[in-house]
């Protein structure tokens, strides 16, 4: 596999197969047979979340190469840029993966900001069809829903729905909700509070810290002196790690039990050690589920890239990818005939690792949710909150 970088540090080009810089052809199906099948992909490479860009990434190879490389029988080639995590240069990034590098596909992204720009770009007629790996914006698969968009990880609401109950069911009568002040963040603690209250329990506090601060000790403090029940959390990657690790120097973990959406613990439960033993999260993937596939997934997966790098964001890369691939199977790799595409991904079942699942009308998944904790620095499954939880696409008219 060679790497060819382009001019741009955040911008590199990685061919496949038998595909050599020299030989490429750049017309999108002028040789269906030959040309390779191009994936654009706009993912974080750098910053807090630059473990979730390259688990991603990782995953979505693999699954490719076990497929014997190749989509529709054609070779693939892959040209990333590294999103920083930037709203303000979304626009820019994707349409330059769509009109320089006319990308087939684009595979994309990890927040929830750039995922609604995005989909305004791509969501517009004769644009290739969109896969979103992580990013949750309840907006992808609700009001900015269009049939070339899919998703292959979970909406906001989805994630944080069932702790509510989750939470009040454990006897806690009162919660501070905690995030960063951004779309994922916003999101995920209003589907969080409001099932609490529901339930019939009683917010007292939201606190929203600045993206992508990890300074939370004046909020840490706050906590202490208000003395919720609970404490119910959105963080993840490095600022994940910063806040569990501080929420636990602060003497709170002891206190008040620590709630979150699955990312505030998952992939960092070595490196948060103790601090991130005993918190309970949901979401839609544990380690320890008992499928076939999601062994075999684990055993590939960390020959590949080192002991207890599986992780969520990578099964949701590896699902991405077998959607691809049948799609692309259904039209013999004719990367034209969209509409079939679309026909054949929208009607898929993922044998994943999360086990099976389908999609709504809306192209989000219909999947089970979980109760996990972390247990001697791995995620255990306490119970199923919910099967085949489906997402209400508020908004969706396509």
């Amino acid at each position: 596999m060679t790497t060819i970088f382009d001019g741009d540090r955040r911008h590199f080009l990685t061919l496949a197969g038998a595909t050599a810089a020299a030989g490429f052809i750049p017309t999108r199906f002028a040789i269906a047979g030959n040309a390779p099948v191009k994936i654009g992909i706009l993912l974080p490479y750098s910053g807090t979340y630059a473990m979730l860009g390259e688990s991603i990434t990782n995953a979505f190879k693999m699954r490719i190469d076990e497929a014997g490389g190749k989509l529709g029988g054609r070779s693939v080639e892959y040209v990333a840029i590294d999103s920083e995590m930037s709203v303000p240069k979304a626009g820019q990034n994707v349409n330059k993966l769509i009109s320089k590098q006319k990308a087939d596909f684009i595979l994309g992204p990890v927040h929830s900001g750039i995922a609604a720009v995005m989909a305004k770009i791509i969501g517009k007629k004769g644009s290739p069809i969109m896969i979103d790996p992580n990013a949750g914006s309840n907006a992808v698969t609700g009001a900015l829903c269009a049939p070339n968009i899919f998703r292959t990880s979970f909406s906001n609401w989805q994630t944080a729905v069932m702790a509510g109950p989750a939470m009040y069911d454990a006897g806690h009568r009162t919660i501070i909700t905690i995030s960063w002040k951004y779309g994922a963040g916003i999101q995920m603690m209003q589907a969080g509070r409001e099932s609490f209250e529901k339930a019939g329990g009683k917010s007292v506090k939201d606190i929203l810290n600045p993206f992508p601060s990890v300074e939370f000790q004046a909020h840490l403090s706050t906590i202490a002196d208000m003395k919720p029940d609970a404490v119910f959390a959105f963080f993840s990657g490095g600022g994940a790690i910063k806040f569990l690790k501080d929420y636990e120097a602060a003497g709170l973990k002891a206190k008040i039990p620590l709630y979150g959406t699955g990312f505030l613990t998952e992939g960092v439960e070595k490196p948060a050690g103790s601090a991130a033993e005993g918190v309970q999260t949901t979401l839609h993937y544990v380690r320890d589920l008992p499928n076939e596939t999601n062994k075999r997934f684990i055993a590939n997966y960390e020959k590949q890239f080192g002991a207890g790098k599986s992780n969520v964001f990578a099964v949701q890369g590896y699902d991405a990818a077998s959607l691809l691939l049948q799609g692309m199977a259904a039209v013999d790799g004719d990367v034209g005939a969209q509409g079939k595409i679309i026909s054949a991904m929208g009607s898929a079942v993922i044998d994943s690792p999360r086990g099976k699942f389908t999609f709504s009308k809306s192209h989000n998944p219909v999947q089970n949710i979980y109760l996990r904790e972390v247990r001697n620095g791995k995620q255990v499954t306490l119970k199923t909150l919910a099967k085949g939880l489906e997402d209400p696409a508020v908004g969706c008219k396509a």
